[in-house]
Parts: C-alpha cells; sequence; structure tokens
C-alpha cells in the first residue's frame, strides 16, 4: 500500500437539473464524496494502491458509500462501523453570476463520534509511505480533531510523510482562530501542505503582494512556507470572471524559488473536488519521483480537467491528465 487517506464521506445530493436550485427543486441526483476520500479515488485511478479510512453507519447507506469506493479499488478494510448516521451535503451549482451553494448536514455523523483508541495507527499506518488529511475533518467535533493530530503524529515517528491540505469551512468552525490552533498542531506534523491565498487570508490573516492571483500565490508559498516550518507547498491558483469561466493555474515550491504550471481558461462544469483532484495529482507525480516542473504541471492539469466533470471525484487517468498537459485541449472526438 502507498497510501492513507483519513476523513468522512459524505451523501452528495444535487438537483438533477444543472441550474435548478435547492429551495425549487424535486428531484436529487445521489452521489458520495468527501475531500479525503476524493483524494483516495483520484490516487486509485492513477494506478496507486489507496487505503481510506473513516468511520461509516451500519446501515444500506454507509455500505454504498464503502462500495461507491471499492469500485475503484479504494480499500476500506481498515475502517470501522458506527455511529447512526451519514453526513450530508447539498449543492447548488452556480452559473454565470450566480455563485454556487453548499447546506452542510453533518452535526450527529458517525465519523464526529469517534472513540478515543477506535483507530489503531500503528497498524493502519504499517507499511505506507503517505498519509493525507485535510482541514475539513478536523472541523466535525473536538474528537475528530484530536484524532486528526494522533494519525499525523504517528506517521511522523513511523517515517510516513505527511500531506496536509488547508481546507477551511467557515460554516463548520465556531471561529478561524479554533481553526487556526487545529491547523498549527497539524502542520508541525506535516511534510506537504496543499492551500490557496483564500485560506491563508481567512485563517492567518496574511496579505499578500502582487496585482494578481498568480503574483498573490508566489508571494503566498514564500510566506507560507516560512510561516509553516514547512519545506513543500502546492497551492491551486484560480482567477474568477464568474461562476462559468474561471483561469486557473498552479503553484510550488520545494528547496528553490516557487514555480509556476501551465494555465488553462476553463468553461465550468461542476467545481466540486478540483482542489482533490490538485492534491491527488501532485502526491502521484511525488511518488513516481517526477521533477518538480513535471509534478506540478500535471498537478494543474488534473485540477483544470475535473472542471469538466459532474461530481466531486475525479476518474480521469495518467494518460487523458499528460494528454492535457501536454496542450490537447481543443475537445476533439477520440475515435
Amino acid at each position: 500500500m502507498a497510501f492513507i487517506t483519513f476523513g468522512e464521506i459524505m451523501l452528495r445530493l444535487v438537483p438533477t437539473g444543472h441550474a435548478d436550485r435547492l429551495r425549487t427543486t424535486s428531484l436529487f441526483a445521489v452521489d458520495y464524496a468527501g475531500s479525503e476520500s476524493n483524494v483516495a479515488v483520484s490516487l486509485a485511478c492513477l494506478g496507486n494502491k489507496v487505503e481510506f479510512i473513516s468511520k461509516f453507519p451500519d446501515n444500506p447507506i454507509g455500505q454504498a458509500a464503502r462500495q461507491s469506493l471499492e469500485r475503484f479499488t479504494v480499500s476500506t478494510k481498515k475502517s470501522i462501523e458506527g455511529g447512526s448516521r451519514m453526513g450530508t451535503y447539498f449543492i447548488e451549482l452556480g452559473s454565470s453570476i450566480r455563485p454556487s451553494r453548499v447546506v452542510y448536514d453533518r452535526s450527529g455523523s458517525a465519523i464526529s463520534a469517534i472513540g478515543e483508541r477506535e483507530f489503531d495507527w500503528d497498524n493502519i499506518l504499517k507499511e505506507q509511505k503517505w498519509l493525507h488529511v485535510s482541514g475539513i475533518t478536523p472541523a466535525l467535533s473536538e474528537q475528530c480533531a484530536e484524532e486528526c493530530v494522533k494519525a499525523v503524529k504517528t506517521a511522523r515517528n513511523m517515517g510516513v510523510k505527511v500531506s496536509f491540505d488547508l481546507n477551511y469551512r467557515r460554516s463548520l468552525w465556531e471561529n478561524s482562530e479554533k481553526a487556526k490552533l487545529i491547523f498549527n498542531r497539524i502542520l508541525e506534523h506535516t511534510d506537504l501542505v496543499f492551500g490557496n491565498i483564500g485560506v491563508l487570508k481567512d485563517v492567518y490573516g496574511l496579505v499578500f503582494n502582487g496585482n494578481n492571483p498568480t503574483d498573490q500565490t508566489l508571494d503566498a508559498l514564500r510566506k507560507a512556507r516560512h510561516l509553516f516550518g514547512v519545506n513543500q507547498l502546492a497551492f491551486t491558483i484560480r482567477d474568477h470572471s464568474s461562476a462559468s469561466v474561471n483561469r486557473l493555474g498552479g503553484a510550488s515550491v520545494s528547496e528553490d524559488e516557487p514555480i509556476l504550471s501551465n494555465a488553462y481558461t476553463i468553461t465550468i462544469t461542476d467545481r466540486f473536488g478540483t482542489g482533490d483532484a490538485f492534491a491527488a495529482g501532485f502526491l502521484h507525480a511525488l511518488n513516481q519521483g517526477w521533477h518538480p516542473q513535471k509534478s506540478i504541471d500535471f498537478a494543474t492539469a488534473a485540477f483544470a480537467l475535473k472542471h469538466t466533470m459532474i461530481g466531486d471525484i475525479h476518474t480521469s487517468t495518467e494518460q487523458e491528465i499528460n494528454a492535457i498537459k501536454e496542450g490537447n485541449i481543443s475537445g476533439h472526438v477520440i475515435r
């Protein structure tokens, strides 16, 4: 096994009409997704061995969620069962000048009430290369926050590398200061940080030099590297024209100055899960031992390509992502 991801997978409900609103729809499309499970699926589709760790309710919904991962060869064997319900979220997809909207119903979910010794991290992390966590799961409860810290501490002690996505969801935290305290505890044991300028502004109150998102991101990488004491960071870049059209890029830093990826102007089908596609692409590249420029170009191509797909998960193959990376973006039919 190469990768472990830890977090909550949820029931995703979206109005079946692309422009339908939550308050008026009468029909929802059902799927299962969550930041860390999205990363797991993307990594598996790229040919990696992946285990997703969570707590699933022992009912047909929990079983369906597990099956949704296993169909992509993501193992859930070391996950546990218990609790009474699965977290749910409702998405209203934006269009043009109307933004997307998310409504969470996660209180009391199975994973939010995990017990102190329910996960045996020494056993879970044995013979693994990477543990991936995000800033979402620690927001669910104090138990989840402590479990995330315990997981990354154990990983560091066992020589397993840790990647941490600074996902910040305002509606899940009491305030940004509480998020910062937990994030900092996780960052103490982190080898690779994913993020963007937005989370550094919202949680850490940083301001950046530059007149555009690209220049601001380059400045953010330098400042975050110093602030967090983490050598390797990879950030997405997003320049909003509207809810339907964005210009996308990526940047990373390890030992030298930050490097930029190719950029893409995208007409958006569904932007949810795109940061997870970026993280999975970058982790895959690192696992392959690719050059830093190739790695950030691949991750950004995955990030851009996911915007063209309905649903949270990104199922593109390495070949499909490489085609985008190499400039095959005409959209011509492949026969």
